[in-house]
């Protein structure tokens, strides 16, 4: 399998670009890494095959299972350890203080305390760790039901501080640049980069990219070129940031 296929789709591209950065700081060192909330294994079964052993803690024993098999299918069974927990167990899960990555992506939206989760995380790595964190991002929430019609829900997601469009929201919070950082920062962690997660690649139709040929790699080229540029960052689905733990 060629890299850039095991490193994902457009979507995700932006997320690997940083994370390619990241490992290769390393000089190429296997990694521990821990990804929070980390599901059927679409970044662990990748990492593992890099080299890096990665603990997947996950609530879903569903997911657990297909992480197992993903890995397993793949090769790596012996560098992907699953772990049945949620965010508040990873003090019982993960020695303090002993992971150079953890990623937690699409979590702190969804949590009751993100402020508690952000520590765990903090606390997990070592000095000198890095954090891959990913939030939903209120403007794109906010643009997108504006432009498909639903005023009331677009107007609740101005108003509300939490960036919530109302009782039948399924998430508990959205995040812009200044709120993101403030929550690491609050947990001792410096971010160093943000980015913008799916700048267009969730408004660009499906058949457009089937029907033209290289429409997918364009795109990613896209997603790449943009998502550290403001303005298109800062209406992005989703915000991407990079922090560190100081040494």
């Amino acid at each position: 399998m060629e890299r850039s296929q095991a490193y994902g789709t457009a979507r995700t591209a932006v997320v690997w670009q940083v994370l390619r950065a990241e490992l290769a700081r390393r000089d190429g060192a296997p990694l521990s890494v821990v990804d929070v909330g980390g599901g059927t294994g679409g970044f662990a079964v990748p990492l593992a095959q890099s080299g890096h052993r990665v603990t997947v803690v996950d609530a879903s024993p569903d997911a657990l299972a297909a992480l197992t098999r993903r890995a397993a299918d793949a090769g790596v069974a012996d560098r992907v350890d699953a772990q049945q927990g949620d965010a508040s167990d990873l003090p019982s899960l993960v020695p303090p203080g002993s992971v150079d990555v953890v990623l937690c992506h699409s979590l702190l939206e969804v949590v009751d305390a993100p402020e508690w989760v952000a520590s765990a995380l903090a606390g997990a790595l070592r000095p000198g760790g890095a954090a891959s964190v990913l939030v939903a991002n209120r403007a794109a929430a906010v643009l997108s039901r504006a432009v498909g019609g639903h005023l009331g829900a677009a107007t609740a997601l101005l108003a509300d501080p939490d960036g919530i469009a109302g009782p039948r929201d399924t998430l508990q919070r959205r995040y812009d640049t200044g709120s993101a950082t403030d929550l690491l920062a609050a947990a001792g962690l410096v971010v160093e980069s943000v980015h913008g997660v799916r700048v267009v690649a969730d408004l660009v139709p499906g058949a457009l990219l089937d029907a033209e040929p290289g429409s997918t790699e364009a795109l990613a080229a896209f997603e790449l070129a943009a998502a550290g540029l403001p303005p298109y960052r800062d209406i992005a689905t989703q915000l991407h940031l990079l922090a560190r733990r100081p040494v």
